[in-house]
């Protein structure tokens, strides 16, 4: 629905207030825009780890992080693929995306990768005390590491704000969660669900939350700091080896992962900045 017959569906008191909102929602996506670089269909914000940090605080929204693995199911998952195009923010967490671009189009972007993100979305937290965390895990193993880890680190998050999701189907409704978070009015909502359903996820909450908290979509790096998953250390993640190392510590759950990635030098030389067209349902049920 255009920006015009969105603001006329309210009356003129409560109609003047939606449309400063819009306007206001406009100007932050023409000023991300300006600081982005279209990447098969994508925005991918170009400013350092600590702008997109401040970013999504001052303008909440969700913000999404694609691994070298995800870009396939641009051309498979419609539902994947609305939501990526439809985040607020998308950092380049991919570092093969970033050395193809480079390569290929001898262009470059800034590269962020989500634990990164992660960490400096933390510290900024802890440092300001910035209110209550929410937290969307994978695990109830996941959830006691998460509290643990705030213990050793002094960082509030409650048992009461960690929710561990369903399995999720390839459409996401989570009314359960929608009602916590509306109960709870957390200003920093943390999704690691991993890469697919989380941008899903992030996504519907945007849409459906009452308020308009910070959703940050970031996979696996929650998992990498609380010791749910082995380390990364930063130089690992400074020289774009976080696969490998995920490789190395779980060879039979990354390797078919890493298979995918194989279709991201194809995708990048054939469409550049273009978004992929999506598969018919016929070539995905015989790729299958």
């Amino acid at each position: 629905m255009p920006l015009e017959d969105q603001t006329t569906l309210a009356g003129s008191t409560d109609g003047s207030f939606t449309l400063e909102i819009r306007r206001s929602m406009l100007d932050t996506r023409c000023s991300l825009m300006a600081s982005s670089v279209q990447i098969l269909g994508i925005r991918f914000f170009s400013g350092d780890v600590d702008e997109a940090v401040a970013s999504m605080f001052q303008r909440g929204g969700f913000l999404v992080a694609p691994s070298g693995t995800c870009f396939a199911r641009l051309r498979e998952d419609e539902m994947y693929r609305r939501a990526v195009l439809a985040a607020d923010l998308v950092i380049a967490d991919s570092g093969l995306m970033v050395v193809l671009w480079h390569l290929l189009r001898r262009k470059s972007v800034q590269r962020i990768s989500g634990l990164k993100y992660l960490k400096h979305l933390l510290a900024k937290l802890k440092r300001e005390g910035t209110g209550e965390v929410f937290g969307v895990l994978p695990s109830e193993r996941a959830r006691q590491k998460l509290i643990d880890w705030s213990r050793r680190e002094a960082f509030s998050i409650s048992m009461e704000n960690c929710y561990v999701a369903p399995r999720y189907g390839l459409e996401i409704e989570d009314r359960n969660l929608l009602a916590l978070i509306e109960q709870r009015r957390t200003a920093q909502v943390i999704v690691a669900i991993g890469s697919g359903p989380q941008e899903k996820l992030g996504h519907y909450l945007r849409e459906n939350l009452s308020y308009r908290p910070a959703i940050h979509c970031i996979g696996a790096a929650l998992g990498f700091i609380t010791g749910d998953q082995a380390a990364i250390p930063d130089w690992v993640d400074r020289f774009y080896l976080g696969w490998l190392w995920r490789l190395l510590a779980q060879p039979r759950i990354f390797l078919p992962r890493l298979v995918r990635g194989f279709e991201l030098p194809w995708l990048i030389a054939r469409y550049g900045n273009a978004l992929p067209p999506l598969r018919s349902r016929n070539q995905n049920s015989e790729k299958m």
